[in-house]
């Protein structure tokens, strides 16, 4: 079963569990752990929606709400929500199951990246068309 707080509609993009080893001095989830899990589902729907490598260049906006802490399971839900010619902007949700309990869940971070389409020289290449 579907946690409820949960998106409905879409299935994660990525899910991992905060281990000991990703903590921070204070005994919390550095941060940094979090932006990189962040990065890579976004990467993956930007791959997706490219149909080929793409690379991050900005990170627009990253904000954390809540905390997360070992043993929580992270869903992280990420769209592409903007097409340029080779640029491709995705929005990730990220969200926590404490206790690995369904019904205590909570949105603990969103952020929205940039990325740019490249060719095997690592050169900007156009997004192609989405699929009809």
């Amino acid at each position: 079963m579907i946690s409820p707080c949960l998106p409905q509609d879409r299935d994660p993009t990525l899910r991992i569990v905060a281990m000991p080893t990703d903590t921070n001095a204070a005994g919390d989830i550095f941060g940094g752990w979090i932006m990189s899990q962040v990065d890579i589902a976004a990467s993956i729907a930007a791959l997706r929606r490219a149909k080929g490598r793409v690379v991050t260049v900005a990170v627009n906006s990253f904000e954390f709400h809540r905390p997360v802490f070992v043993g929580d399971l992270i869903s992280c839900y990420a769209e592409v929500t903007r097409v340029g010619r080779t640029s491709l902007t995705v929005e990730v949700e990220v969200f926590a199951e404490r206790n690995r309990q369904q019904d205590d869940c909570i949105k603990v971070t969103q952020a929205t990246l940039t990325f740019v389409a490249v060719d095997d020289q690592r050169q900007p290449r156009p997004v192609p068309p989405a699929a009809a």
